[in-house]
């Protein structure tokens, strides 16, 4: 059995959970949505006889404490809290894998502390501000609407629109044979909770220089899920996200959360993609 090895460490007003897997290149997965250092276990497990895999709890979720509630963090602020854990555990520059919202902590990454990443597999980015101002609106107003749903009913009731638009149909997923997705426990309850009330905001309210984005000389794979829809939000993003650095996107088994309903395939496209750096 692997041995998992945990930690926190003290970042700017809260403190942030990790646990480290494996050996080999080090690679940072970033979770998508209310997903933890373990919302990926087994994808992780595919992983670690070929990297030192890390895993975290974004701030506000799970075991990360936040100091501070009164002051919600921003995308800017969950990337700094990525350096400071990259900083912590790395010798040098790591790969990562980004799933939506950890996509776009990961570009994030790239503008602004390049040096530290090779590789980001930029999984289905949440990024309003990769697209042209038509969509751009019609998608914020989407995001508005699940929060607002949020705010009103309750983190079950907004899963619904959530998953429309990021393409998700709960009903008629395609799994893996042996895949069992995680239960709602009340620590992921907690979770969506958060998410959906304090990062969705994050999200709503993120920008980022696309020309930075272009030119900050690590190799971003702009990626997407083989059944999510050209047409929702988060694919339309990876689309654009190619266009811009002039590249195709990357197509994972399964849909937006094809790490979870397809790990050993999307493992097996990580190695791929991770073997042809440089």
């Amino acid at each position: 059995m692997t041995t998992i090895e945990t930690a926190t460490l003290p970042v700017p007003g809260a403190e942030l959970y990790y646990e480290v897997r494996g050996h080999g290149p080090l690679l940072l997965i970033s979770q998508s949505g209310e997903g933890d250092a373990n919302r990926t276990d087994a994808l992780v497990q595919h992983l670690h006889d070929d990297f030192t895999v890390v895993t975290y709890d974004r701030r506000g979720l799970s075991r990360s404490t936040i100091h501070d509630g009164t002051r919600p963090p921003t995308m800017a602020t969950h990337a700094d809290d990525v350096h400071r854990l990259l900083a912590q555990i790395s010798r040098g520059p790591a790969h990562v894998l980004g799933c939506s919202m950890g996509a776009v902590i990961g570009l994030h990454l790239a503008v602004d502390h390049p040096e530290q990443l090779d590789t980001l597999i930029a999984h289905e980015p949440v990024a309003p501000w990769l697209l042209a101002a038509t969509d751009r609106a019609e998608h914020l107003r989407e995001l508005e609407h699940c929060q607002q749903v949020f705010h009103t009913d309750g983190w079950q009731a907004a899963l619904a629109p959530m998953a429309r638009t990021l393409g998700i149909n709960p009903a008629d997923q395609d799994i893996e044979p042996g895949v069992q997705l995680p239960a709602i426990t009340a620590e992921r309850a907690a979770n969506f909770g958060y998410f959906l009330g304090s990062d969705f905001t994050a999200v709503r309210t993120d920008w980022l220089d696309v020309a930075r984005a272009k030119h900050s000389g690590v190799r971003i794979i702009p990626a997407a899920g083989r059944t999510t829809p050209p047409q929702v939000f988060d694919r339309k993003c990876a689309t654009e996200l190619a266009g811009l650095l002039g590249t195709e996107v990357a197509i994972f088994a399964g849909g937006h959360n094809g790490n979870m309903t397809h790990p050993r395939a999307y493992a097996d496209q990580i190695r791929s993609i991770i073997s042809r750096a440089g």
